[in-house]
């Protein structure tokens, strides 16, 4: 027998931007359904590195990431819990003189966004971090910007959402979503349909096949990040990094294990990957020479994810340009832990009130796709829902 749900919105994907949408809706008292195949956050937003940084975010996307550093100063007022959340500070480090430069040309191009960039040369990297490897030649410094445990910060989106009221299905896979002409039906085999007057696209690596569904072809690419975690080590790094071009980024918990990253796993079919031993190799190697402390510790485990990647590695964010009440945030590119909790609640204002009050005209999803990009026009007033209203 078909269960049959009428609500104001229906979001696909439980991960921290779905998460923190339905949140945010639910405070400004807006009924929602949220569908998520697996757990809520247990797919790239809780398998991620768990960096929290401005420092490195493309212009465009730096009001994004300054309104999520606000929201993440808010964590537990938002969910409940701090999430291991701490502004540790974000090195970001340079081994040429060419990288240096880049570093300098990016501070002078973002004074403004309050990061406070300060710039590092080789003596004074040696004197602040002397237990960096001797190749690094200078960083840029960003004081509040810091990292979390994405374990448990993603889950919790969800959670606070379902405590206020949202209706929250986990293990629930959407195999069809259309629109009728006037709602949005969503059916996960025979056992689901929802009906919404809104739908949020959030559903990670798997958004463009659904945006593909409704006429918005898009070439959003699957990205499995390689990740590890040693052994709990004498505390030495009290410092988020990473590098300038990319390359190794590290963090260590208080708890002592040293976090680290770099490099791509070996995919595993559409929707899996598995890390690679040649991979996990090079990651290890190329981090002790960054961070000598790390030479013969031992690795407890590697893992990696699968996330959405966009070419020019910006979110598709805002509304379909093909279907009125149909609303994209997907592509995050390896930024979504960070500014997740802004693009959620950037959602919830395109349903509430009809725009962002953040600049998102970048990411329109017409720069893939030709069509003209505006705001889609209001349905008319969202339906206001209490906790016991139904």
């Amino acid at each position: 027998m078909t269960e049959r749900i009428d609500t104001e919105v229906a979001i696909l994907g439980g991960g921290i931007v779905g998460g923190s949408a339905a949140l945010f809706l639910r405070r400004l008292g807006v009924p929602v359904v949220l569908l998520e195949a697996a757990l809520c956050g247990a797919r790239a937003s809780g398998v991620n590195y768990g960096g929290v940084r401005r420092q490195g975010r493309g212009l465009e996307q730096m009001p994004l990431a300054r309104r999520a550093h606000e929201l993440w100063g808010q964590l537990p007022q938002l969910i409940g819990i701090d999430g291991e959340y701490v502004r540790s500070g974000h090195l970001k480090l340079a081994c040429s003189e060419a990288d240096l430069q880049a570093l300098h040309a990016y501070r002078a191009q973002t004074r403004g966004f309050g990061m406070h960039l300060q710039m590092l040369d080789r003596a004074a990297l040696a004197q602040r971090f002397g237990w960096l490897g001797a190749h690094v030649v200078g960083g840029s410094f960003c004081p509040e910007d810091g990292h979390a445990n994405p374990r448990l910060v993603s889950p919790a989106f969800g959670r606070a959402a379902r405590a206020l009221g949202a209706d929250v299905r986990e293990s629930t896979t959407v195999t069809d979503a259309v629109h009728d002409g006037d709602r949005f039906i969503l059916r996960a085999g025979d056992t689901l349909e929802v009906r919404a007057r809104f739908l949020l696209n959030c559903a990670g690596a798997w958004a463009g096949r659904f945006a593909q569904g409704f006429g918005e072809a898009v070439p959003e690419t699957a990205i499995h990040p390689l990740m590890m975690v040693t052994e709990p080590l004498p505390l030495f790094m009290d410092v988020s990094l990473g590098m300038q071009g990319g390359g190794i980024y590290a963090r260590q918990v208080s708890r002592g294990n040293c976090v680290i990253g770099g490099g791509r796993a070996v995919p595993s079919g559409p929707d899996y990957a598995r890390p690679g031993r040649d991979a996990l190799g090079t990651l290890l190697a190329g981090a002790a020479r960054l961070l000598p402390p790390l030479r013969g510790a031992q690795v407890i485990r590697f893992w990696t994810g699968v996330e959405g990647n966009m070419p020019d590695h910006n979110p598709v964010l805002g509304p379909s340009a093909t279907v009125p009440g149909l609303f994209h945030a997907f592509g995050l590119s390896g930024a979504g832990f960070q500014i997740g909790p802004a693009v959620g609640e950037v959602l919830s204002e395109l349903v509430v009130h009809g725009r962002s009050s953040i600049p998102i005209d970048a990411f329109g999803i017409g720069r893939y796709t030709g069509a003209a990009h505006g705001a889609v026009p209001r349905l008319g007033p969202v339906r206001e829902q209490t906790l016991e209203s139904p």
